[in-house]
């Protein structure tokens, strides 16, 4: 199967968890590849009237937040563990870089998630 349906979490803030689930339908994984799935995504950013908030933010990058099946991980807004599921080669068709149908990915800035990363606190207002 190669039209899958991903969910991407958007996330604008880590500590204020602002986030929006994004789905995408007929995904070919077998030919698309990383740089071309980010391009999608930046698209329906800019398109979508519901992700307006999300326009000014810059998105560098993906990370799978967990597969189809699987235990999601306690924080609603990203896997923090797994570093090694940062899709980093945007030449890699998403096949190649592990993921299925109804795998859930999360695209972020990198530098906003390292910062996270050192320091995961929850901020509410």
């Amino acid at each position: 199967m190669t039209g899958a349906t991903l969910t991407v979490r958007v996330i604008r803030n880590f500590e204020y968890r602002t986030l929006k689930n994004v789905v995408f339908h007929d995904i070919d994984l077998a030919t698309t590849t990383v740089d071309q799935f980010k391009k999608i995504i930046d698209e329906r950013i800019q398109t979508d009237p519901s992700l307006k908030i999300y326009r000014t933010t810059h998105f560098d990058t993906l990370k799978i937040y967990v597969k189809a099946q699987q235990h999601k991980t306690q924080n609603l807004a990203i896997n923090l563990d797994h570093d090694d599921w940062i899709l980093n080669d945007g030449a890699k068709t998403l096949s190649l870089c592990g993921i299925e149908n109804e795998t859930e990915l999360s695209y972020f800035e990198l530098a906003a998630y390292k910062a996270y990363q050192a320091n995961p606190v929850q901020k509410w207002l």
